[in-house]
């Protein structure tokens, strides 16, 4: 019983369709729109809501793979399933699919400081730097006690939240909209605001794809949606759709209603910012709300998945694992250990940095499951194999111009990237390698 205990448990039909577009538009609209536009802003200038839109674009040609492949093979594991399927139990699966985890982590830790940087708007305490950390802190605490429940509470939670959220934004957006073209505000740019250059507008785009990427969360619960192969794809793209009206009504309302060197000087809280000006105290509390119910349901929902993600990764033997004599099955133990994770990077690092490390690690593992399905799943899948190459080329193109602003503007993130993907390589060979070496692996995999 013990050993059973101790083995994944996933519950097949108990997510709905709207539940899984739920936890996809959850962990999507909480990370992106609240967060990003000012560092995209900072990058690229007044381009920045074309940004967001060329990161609709290789979104949608990066969501082709996984539609195609969740279609043929619904998993729990999701990406780690896939990339299996495509590599094998094998080093290249095992470091690609860390890559996914610690990039979904990341993108909680994100949440949570973008949840702490908002509701600091609420009140005048000056000083931010220790009270955004523990307010992240505080919620991903809160997400780990839910998470400790059913599907359902976990399903129900994060689909109020996401329908109240949207509709919300929206308000945001068409209100904001109108209220700026009244009074013609946010029309000057500022003398000071960046000049566009063609490595900024790629480096902005590829922030601009860290708030799509939620859309992989709903691979992760394939084994527990109703007909997954039918509405895993479904929900896939009725997320991505809703997501690219929302960021172009609200991008616009806060272009519309914030300066340029304004939207960089509150990028951490730009939409509370760009609602002051317009409508006064009454509407910064409404956005502020609107932002802590968008970044708690998107870290409920993140949470959900990355950390079935992990134990699908430990009972495909491509990870470690140790129980630190807790009790419980293992998915209790990889959701503690994706808390524990989140906690550090939102007590030690910053927004931009967090941002950064996660659109890197995304980037890499993204390239890895297109050059999979063109190396040895298109007959499988039935995939058209210029779509994935394509998003290989646009994927590759915006890698290396956002690790060339990088470069020249803050290289810690590049030396901390490459140490992290350093040493996963390295531990995930020394515990295959003994795998390997203690039994005889199924090499089996589709071509």
């Amino acid at each position: 019983m013990a050993d059973q205990d101790r083995t994944p448990q996933y519950k097949e039909n108990s997510l709905s369709l709207v539940g899984a577009v739920a936890l996809g538009t959850g962990v999507m609209i909480g990370a992106g729109i609240f967060a990003l536009t000012g560092q995209m802003a900072e990058m690229t200038g007044r381009l920045f809501p074309l940004a967001f839109l060329a990161a609709a674009v290789i979104v949608a040609f990066s969501a082709y793979s996984y539609v195609k492949i969740s279609n043929t093979y619904p998993s729990a594991g999701g990406i780690g399933m896939y990339l299996q399927k495509a590599y094998g139990p094998t080093l290249p699966t095992a470091f690609h699919a860390l890559l996914m985890y610690f990039s979904m982590v990341i993108a909680q830790s994100f949440l949570a400081r973008t949840f702490g940087s908002y509701t600091l708007e609420l009140f005048d305490l000056g000083d931010r730097s220790l009270f955004v950390p523990l307010l992240g802190v505080g919620l991903l605490l809160t997400a780990f006690l839910i998470n400790l429940s059913a599907n359902r509470l976990i399903e129900g939670v994060a689909s109020v939240l996401g329908f109240i959220k949207i509709g919300g934004i929206v308000v945001f957006g068409i209100v904001g909209v109108f209220i700026a073209d009244s009074l013609e505000m946010g029309s000057s740019s500022g003398s000071d605001a960046p000049t566009p250059t063609l490595a900024g507008f790629l480096g902005a785009t590829a922030l601009g794809i860290l708030a799509f990427k939620g859309f992989t969360t709903i691979t992760n619960s394939g084994s527990e949606l109703k007909d997954p192969k039918r509405n895993v794809g479904k929900a896939i793209t009725i997320s991505i759709a809703l997501c690219v009206v929302i960021y172009a009504l609200v991008g616009f309302a806060v272009a519309s209603n914030l300066s340029l060197p304004e939207i960089i000087e509150t990028q951490d809280y730009s939409l509370a910012a760009a609602a002051r000006p317009a409508l006064g105290e009454a509407a910064v509390a409404f956005t502020v709300v609107l932002a802590m119910l968008a970044t708690a349901g998107g870290i409920i929902a993140s949470v959900f998945a990355v950390s079935r993600m992990l134990a699908m990764l430990t009972e495909m033997k491509l990870v470690p694992h140790r129980h630190f004599h807790m009790p419980g099955s293992v998915q209790k133990h990889t959701l503690v250990y994706t808390i524990v994770f989140g906690l550090v990077l939102t007590a030690f690092f910053d927004l931009s940095r967090i941002a950064a490390l996660g659109i890197i690690f995304y980037l890499i593992m993204d390239i890895a499951i297109h050059w999979g399905v063109l190396r040895h799943l298109k007959e499988s899948v039935g995939a058209n194999p210029v779509i994935p190459s394509i998003a290989i080329l646009l994927d590759a193109i915006v890698l290396i111009g956002f690790v060339w602003v990088k470069a020249t503007s803050d290289p810690l993130v590049l030396i901390v990237a490459s140490v992290v993907m350093a040493t996963l390589l390295l531990g995930e060979w020394v515990f295959l390698s003994k795998r390997d070496t203690s039994n005889d692996s199924d090499h089996s995999h589709t071509h």
